[in-house]
């Protein structure tokens, strides 16, 4: 009989078989599943996955497999995942120019840190102040998980528009600050159109009134860590500007690191225990979490770490200084297209592009194109744009790009072909 799978959209005839499969068969048949999908190992697809090499893609592979099945909720019945965390969480305080007293925990992913400095936000406001009604004050760049977070945990969401070069406004976010506020935001780069906000000015006004400042550097605290070893100038964004009082990276992006892995990190461990859970109220024992998950496999710390030790600073290098170059690349090429023109230019490895005339030209219509022709890009809006995050893989394939990219925006103004904004995130 059917089985309906809720959320899907459909009632699937799928039951378990009577006897198992051979390993044959099922591997065979879930290379079957994925013939439809982005091909982000041959440096086709501008979001969602991260590449490094053959070589990196296996050190993360066989390190996760050690230790898949080891649980992260208990380190004391597993302390290599304790030492692999505080390993991991010393690399990256070390990257974000944290001093002595920096305290973190690493996460599933972007969403699970900035869902974790909202709620420690909540927390310090409520049993330092007594604040009942919190709120946040964050610009229209910052990621949609802190509108995940206001939702999840209870906080009203104060969205400041942000200023014609797309960075923070910072009067404005001034204005939208009142007794009840408990966190801004800046992001370093923001997502959108990837230049970083204001950070020592955002910084400046949660110091003045002894409130939490987030940093969201989940796409940028590898690169622009980096690109400052490479000597490139970068707008001062971590714990170095006063005021800042958290910061997440995201690994399993410009880390190169298997997914999901991310790092909180908080400037103190008083600050940090807001994030944390802990109960006895059941006949269970002590319960205590670091984050929104109780079960963490140890298979994402375990890769993190050890793709971090195998490229080290000179692979960093390499390849942060590739991804940039390309960027760039691809931004040269943007500006020199006709119909197209750049939102901002990058200030990291991000690069948003819109229409000149979107009556002529639907740049979603351009991405469907692309697709079809099996390259994959971020359709956002509004403005109606394209979003490419270049990594290190797009080293190789730009050139080819660029020349799909052309080709599908005078094939789509030459039609008028019409497409849909797609989406970031899927529910399905």
């Amino acid at each position: 009989m059917p089985v309906p799978k809720c959320g899907f959209g459909y009632v699937s005839d799928m039951t378990l078989p009577e006897h198992g499969l051979s390993s044959d068969d099922l591997f065979a048949r879930i290379d079957r599943y994925k013939v439809g999908d982005a091909r982000w190992r041959e440096g086709r697809v501008f979001s969602l996955a991260y590449y490094a090499g053959a070589d990196v893609l296996a050190v993360a592979e066989e390190a996760y497999r050690r230790l898949g099945t080891e649980n992260g909720l208990n380190t004391d019945a597993f302390p290599s995942l304790r030492r692999i965390q505080q390993e991991v969480v010393d690399v990256v305080a070390g990257w974000m120019n944290a001093g002595p007293e920096a305290a973190g925990f690493l996460t599933s992913g972007g969403t699970e840190s900035l869902l974790l400095a909202v709620k420690a936000s909540r927390e310090r406001g409520r049993k330092e102040r007594g604040i009942t009604q919190p709120n946040v004050v964050l610009p229209t760049s910052a990621h949609a998980a802190f509108e995940k977070g206001c939702y999840y945990f209870g906080l009203e969401s104060r969205r400041v528009p942000v200023g014609p070069d797309w960075r923070a406004d910072v009067g404005a976010m001034e204005a939208a600050i009142d007794d009840n506020t408990v966190l801004v935001v800046g992001s370093a780069p923001q997502y959108p159109q990837g230049v970083i906000d204001p950070i020592p000015e955002i910084a400046a006004l949660a110091s003045a009134r002894d409130i939490n400042c987030h940093v969201d550097a989940c796409m940028g605290g590898v690169t622009l860590t980096y690109l400052r070893r490479l000597g490139e100038h970068v707008a001062p964004w971590d714990f170095s500007v006063p005021g800042v009082t958290s910061i997440s990276v995201d690994l399993h992006k410009y880390g190169y690191t298997a997914k999901g892995a991310s790092v909180i990190l908080h400037s103190d461990k008083r600050r940090r225990a807001y994030q944390t859970y802990v109960t006895d109220n059941w006949l269970g024992g002590l319960y205590g979490s670091s984050g929104v998950l109780g079960t963490k496999s140890g298979g994402p710390w375990a890769a993190a770490w050890a793709v971090m030790h195998y490229l080290g600073d000179e692979g960093y290098l390499r390849l942060t200084g590739a991804a940039r170059a390309t960027a760039l690349q691809l931004a040269d090429a943007v500006e020199a297209t006709p119909g197209l023109r750049l939102l901002a230019r990058p200030d990291s490895t991000l690069v948003a592009f819109v229409a000149d005339d979107p009556a002529t030209l639907d740049v979603h219509a351009v991405a469907e194109v692309l697709w079809r022709e099996g390259w994959y890009v971020d359709r956002q809006g509004p403005p109606a744009s394209l979003h490419c995050t270049v990594n290190a893989a797009h080293e190789t394939t730009i050139d080819a790009f660029i020349e799909a990219l052309r080709a599908a925006v005078v094939e789509v103004r030459s039609t008028t072909a019409r497409g849909t904004q797609g989406a970031y995130g899927t529910v399905d």
